[in-house]
């Protein structure tokens, strides 16, 4: 069974870089508070270190 994350956006895109904004998009966030769950790949997780200082992650099964 592949690990899965759990992303939670806990700080606004707001008034940060395009590039951050687009990526916290391209996570599938929309709102504070919500958490989405994704596959642990490569290109998950380079997304989830450029934004981390708005996000917090969980590793799940």
């Amino acid at each position: 069974m592949a690990k899965k994350l759990l992303i939670t956006l806990v700080r606004s895109p707001l008034g940060r870089t395009p590039k951050h904004r687009r990526t916290v998009q391209a996570l599938g966030l929309k709102k504070i508070g919500q958490t989405v769950e994704h596959k642990d790949k490569p290109e998950i997780r380079g997304m989830v270190n450029t934004i981390g200082y708005l996000i917090n992650v969980e590793e799940h099964k």
